[in-house]
């Protein structure tokens, strides 16, 4: 952030009365409700950071560190006094009161826009650091950022920053916002394309190579054969040999060498029949293999569509939540984990998956479905919690977009667990429904 901005900047702020909510949308972006509904976002990423605003920008998840305890604690609802930037520098500290029924508490929370040491500090009236973003020993700076410590000055800059003017303040927030978003989109839509064609490749590849069932089957009746020749012939066979000579009924004769030597003459046909059974039994479960494999193809080329089409990187954040899975999640390969604004969201990435949600799913959480057309299964983990009409929206888009490429205005669907009756497999009845039409045209 450009010293020059933050002074243009700073008469804007000083107009606010209040903060009326604060919290996390992500790792390191803030955002702030001045007083009744200015919203404006604090991105402090290191060396890279940038203050704008935004028509939506979805909440990652429900952030409870301490930082987060203690923000709330001391700016949710306060009072602003003072709004300056120290020492004309790239600190934006923003002086609050909160008052309650017992006393009148002053804190200063602070924004550094500082390079490799952006922050966000909150501090008490005499600067005794109650909570940071970034918490800073004195082994990596001169200057320490630790609760309880007291807050030291940063020394002035030893240059003259260069003027860039500012035509329009509410533009300027959001073109800041538009031109972060479209590069940070860009980079990041390209890293998870290129992991999901990877994917997909590897995939075609496995699917590309499976055997094919009637050579399966031939090979198996081969073996079979082999194995009841090898029983007409036991007389002339001896143990241990690797190389055999079958005569065949017709009067042919087969050369065959073993893979290994057998103790038991008996053995050499147990041996054909083995591998005649083994070979059949393949041929017989290969569509399965084929099947999944291929379903799973068709999912990671709809991911592929989901991701090519998004044009805003908190949604695509979305798509790639960084909760770690647990083992047995892992396991289970045929769902799909979002994360919403804190609410978990599992779609099916075939018939099976969409058969394992609708056993799993508890009788308040919210299940999704296209209206009328065939489509993945979503549900909402909603633990007895009312859902933000937002949230319902995004999965709406979410079950749409994995369930088709096609651009049309589709209906979907959407009823508590307990009024979704299972016919068969995944065809499901439902009542009590509301609907959401998606667009996605545009």
């Amino acid at each position: 952030m450009k010293l020059s901005h933050l002074q243009q900047l700073l008469p804007y702020f000083q107009k606010f009365k209040k903060i009326a909510a604060i919290h996390r949308v992500a790792d390191t972006i803030l955002k702030i409700v001045f007083d009744k509904d200015e919203t404006i976002y604090f991105d402090m990423t290191r060396s890279n950071s940038t203050i704008f605003k935004a028509d939506e920008f979805p909440r990652s998840k429900i952030y409870n560190a301490p930082f987060d305890v203690m923000i709330a604690k001391y700016f949710n609802r306060s009072n602003i006094v003072n709004v300056e930037l120290l020492n004309n520098d790239k600190i934006l500290r923003f002086s609050t009161i909160l008052t309650s029924a017992y006393k009148e508490q002053k804190h200063y929370l602070q924004f550094e826009f500082t390079g490799k040491y952006t922050n966000i500090i909150l501090l008490d009236e005499n600067e005794i650091v109650l909570e940071a973003l970034r918490h800073i020993d004195l082994f990596s700076s001169f200057r320490e950022v630790q609760v309880g410590v007291k807050l030291q000055n940063i020394p002035p800059a030893p240059f003259q920053a260069k003027e860039y003017s500012i035509d329009n303040i509410e533009e300027f927030l959001y073109q800041t916002y538009q031109k972060q978003q479209s590069q940070k989109l860009q980079s990041i839509k390209n890293q998870k394309l290129k992991l999901l064609q990877k994917k997909i490749d590897k995939l075609q590849k496995t699917l590309n190579k499976l055997d094919d069932e009637e050579k399966l089957l031939q090979e198996g009746e081969k073996f079979e054969h082999y194995g009841n020749l090898a029983l007409a012939n036991i007389y002339k066979l001896k143990p241990y040999e690797t190389k055999i000579i079958l005569d065949d009924y017709d009067g042919q004769t087969h050369k065959i060498t073993l893979e290994k030597k057998f103790a038991n003459v008996a053995d050499i046909a147990q041996y054909f029949f083995a591998k005649a059974k083994k070979a059949k039994q393949r041929a017989k479960n290969l569509y399965k293999e084929r099947e999944s494999l291929s379903s799973k193809i068709n999912y990671l080329k709809l991911f592929y569509n989901t991701v090519q089409e998004i044009k805003d990187s908190a949604k695509l954040s979305l798509l790639f939540p960084k909760e770690k899975k647990t083992k047995k999640k892992m396991q289970e390969d045929s769902i799909e984990t979002f994360f919403i604004e804190g609410y978990k969201v599992q779609l099916g990435k075939n018939q099976k998956g969409n058969i394992t949600l609708l056993k799993s799913a508890k009788a308040r959480d919210i299940w999704f479905h296209l209206r009328d057309i065939p489509s993945t299964h979503v549900i909402i983990k909603t633990d007895k919690q009312n859902v933000p009409k937002n949230v319902l929206e995004s999965v709406a888009r979410l079950c749409v977009d994995f369930s088709t490429i096609q651009k049309d205005r589709f209906e979907v669907d959407y009823t508590q667990r307990r009024f979704v009756n299972v016919q068969e497999g995944a065809n499901v009845f439902y009542t009590h429904y509301s609907t959401i039409t998606v667009d996605n045209r545009d």
